[in-house]
């Protein structure tokens, strides 16, 4: 990391001792860095501004003992990929993925146009158990704020498959290489060893930490279990988001699950019984 941000090479872990954070730590959620919030991290208008905030954190953990899902973690990467380009995240993502693949509607800033066509959230309202409209979150979408790497990427469900259909393909979409074969391979790896990973470690999620790895910004099953994880084979990977969107590769079947629902409040997306049944009935429907 300090190759990359300097000012990293000051940060200490728990127990005092210099924490030489790799790149690999901060992409696999277990590099301990501190979650950045409150009003400075608000008040950021760059992922250059977020350095300091990330750094004057308490890690949480000694780097590469466990497995904890960090959103300070994922924008550090953003902010690598702007020092390593020389352009800004959004731009970056824009000339590399988002025109070679053709994926109009996805962008960081929507237009008015795009706004416009941006669907209603809803949130289950705790007392009556009815779904309420929310307004948009206030820190995404506009000009000033940063393009963060964990949150605030607008798209549709058309450009997000086009997406998934290039890492499927191996790095290719209608004859255009926008990764190599073995930055495919890297993203989709295990680089976690025996760590239980993911959102399935309680109890009330059926302790599945030991069916999951972590590859380079991306979920790995590496053994399938019942429920949500029985129609898919060992090596799919992917990742949950915001709102409760879905994205599951699974290269041996051939087959991308992309789910877009947009809810709120689920409080485990990657388990909820609304992917669950969507998967089920896509792989019943496939199986035809």
């Amino acid at each position: 990391m300090s190759k990359f941000i300097p000012e990293f090479a000051a940060l200490k872990t728990p127990s005092g001792k210099p924490a030489n954070l790799t790149v690999t730590q901060v992409l696999t959620h277990t590099s301990g860095l501190g979650e950045a919030k409150g009003p400075k991290a608000d008040e950021a208008h760059t992922l250059a501004d977020m350095v300091p905030i990330w750094l004057a954190t308490p890690m949480q953990f000694e780097p590469g003992t466990q497995w904890k899902y960090c959103q300070s973690g994922i924008n550090t990467a953003a902010r690598i990929v702007e020092v390593i380009s020389g352009m800004t995240f959004d731009a970056f993502l824009q000339k590399r993925l988002f025109e070679p693949l053709g994926m109009s509607n996805t962008t960081f800033y929507p237009t008015d146009a795009q706004w416009a066509q941006v669907a209603t959230g809803y949130a289950k309202n705790k007392e009556t158990g009815k779904l309420e409209a929310v307004p948009p979150r206030g820190d995404f979408g506009k000009r000033g704020r940063p393009p963060q790497g964990n949150g605030g990427l607008y798209s549709c469900a058309k450009d997000y498959t086009r997406f998934c259909r290039m890492l499927i393909n191996g790095g290719t979409l209608d004859g255009k290489r926008i990764l190599s074969p073995e930055a495919v391979k890297t993203l989709s790896s295990v680089h976690t060893g025996d760590l239980p990973c993911g959102f399935f470690q309680r109890a009330e999620f059926g302790n599945h930490g030991a069916n999951y790895g972590w590859g380079i910004g991306a979920c790995v099953l590496k053994e399938p279990h019942a429920g949500l994880a029985e129609m898919l084979s060992a090596g799919t990977f992917g990742h949950g988001g915001a709102w409760a969107t879905q994205a599951w590769i699974d290269p041996k079947k051939d087959v991308i699950y992309v789910l877009i629902v947009q809810r709120a409040n689920f409080p485990n997306s990657d388990a909820s019984p609304v992917r669950e049944a969507f998967q089920k009935a896509a792989a019943k429907a496939l199986a035809k």
